[in-house]
């Protein structure tokens, strides 16, 4: 089974992207919907207990979490400590659920694949990648985001330039859903062959 490693910097089109894959056939696991459905769950009482008030009705408020760990590298690291090993697990689950399945290839949508080490985990990266006012766009048209706030989600990432020399096949996003869908079905293609 190979594993392909999805990432891309905020507003590049990774969601787009694995919904392809899922659209072709091709299981994706996703982080960020690993995180929603922890947050929604096992994390919340964890996250209530290092970050008191955070949490409503037994979820994670994410506007009062972002609040309690943006601008502050002690609270952030403390909330990875407590997220990044649910999330890794629910990977692993579904690694062996695929693998059982008899799945010739899977994707793991992460997008802090570079920052967290998990590039160690997957036989091959595709980074999806637009140019910076393109993603300043798309990202800056999302409900909530703020010129700082993106800023301070980029100041966090891997560098996009960094990402794309890091990885075996590369998507430019800024084109229209059929150049990336076709791009797509190259990389399935040349992975299943």
């Amino acid at each position: 089974m190979i594993v392909l490693g999805l990432t891309g910097s905020i507003g590049m089109g990774k969601s787009t992207s694995a919904q392809m894959f899922i659209d072709e056939g091709i299981p994706v696991y996703s982080a960020d919907a690993a995180v929603h459905r922890l947050y929604s769950g096992a994390a919340a009482p964890l996250i209530e207990a290092a970050f008191p008030g955070t949490t409503k009705d037994g979820k994670v408020d994410r506007t009062k979490l972002s609040t309690a760990v943006m601008g502050k590298p002690d609270a952030l690291e403390n909330l990875e400590a407590i997220i990044h090993p649910l999330v890794r697990a629910e990977e692993n689950r579904f690694r062996d659920n695929a693998r059982a399945r008899g799945e010739k290839l899977i994707v793991v949508d992460i997008p802090l694949l570079f920052e967290t080490g998990a590039e160690k985990r997957v036989d091959k990266i595709l980074v999806v990648t637009a140019p910076e006012d393109v993603q300043r766009r798309r990202v800056l048209d999302r409900p909530g985001m703020t010129p700082d706030k993106l800023d301070a989600i980029l100041a966090r990432q891997t560098p996009d330039a960094e990402k794309r020399a890091r990885a075996d096949f590369i998507i430019d996003t800024r084109h229209d859903f059929d150049v990336t869908r076709a791009a797509i079905r190259k990389i399935i293609s040349l992975l299943t062959g």
